[in-house]
């Protein structure tokens, strides 16, 4: 017999495309380990459905993103003569949205896309919208300024601080020399000066060491 939990149980649907644009539009890369954390903690998301273009090549990212705690949801992508890549994932992501809603309390769209507009508005008719989180407060549909979506409304990109994907450490290489006992007083007695002040010193030792030779 399986007890029951008050616990909630929201599930977030992805739209990576422009999840991904939309913070770089902002100037900065997310980390989408972070962001699965956040999604975890913020909203209580048990499940997030990501939907991406499948590009032959980048099983890394996949394997990755998998790893990280999303379910992904693959589109074949087309290849246009341009060689742009064309891979809309809006039909499987409301497809997705529609089987699930029996398994969710409360969902978590991550778009900005006005082409999820019906689907935005079906979930807050039935009181299955948690929130309408958008990745950019400077790009997205004007359909979901109207006052009623107002309040379902928070922007990725406020999270930049948590969110952002952080550049590795730069590692200094380690010092193949060795410093005697002396050079590392004069390293300290010559900190804080000037340029030109540690030339004058420097000056002063040449002359001492000269006129102990005489």
């Amino acid at each position: 017999m399986s007890i029951k939990t008050n616990k909630p149980n929201n599930y977030a649907f992805i739209d990576s495309q422009n999840l991904n644009l939309g913070i770089i539009g902002a100037g900065w890369k997310l980390d989408f380990a972070r962001f699965r954390i956040y999604l975890k903690d913020k909203f209580k998301i048990t499940k997030a459905f990501l939907f991406i273009g499948y590009v032959p090549g980048n099983e890394k990212l996949y394997t990755y993103l998998q790893q990280s705690g999303y379910i992904c949801i693959f589109k074949p992508v087309l290849e246009l003569p341009n060689k742009d890549i064309k891979g809309n994932v809006d039909a499987e992501l409301v497809l997705h949205t529609m089987i699930q809603f029996y398994n969710f309390d409360q969902a978590v769209v991550v778009s900005g896309d006005g082409d999820f507009y019906c689907l935005v508005e079906y979930l807050v008719e039935q009181d299955k919208l948690l929130t309408l989180l958008v990745p950019n407060q400077e790009h997205y549909s004007g359909l979901f300024k109207k006052s009623e979506y107002i309040p379902f409304i928070k922007f990725v990109s406020y999270q930049q601080v948590k969110l952002e994907k952080r550049k590795a450490p730069t590692r200094t290489k380690p010092w193949q020399g060795n410093l005697s006992i002396r050079d590392m007083d004069s390293i300290d007695n010559n900190k804080g000066k000037s340029n030109s002040e540690i030339k004058d010193s420097g000056q002063e030792e040449t002359n001492k060491a000269q006129k102990i030779i005489e």
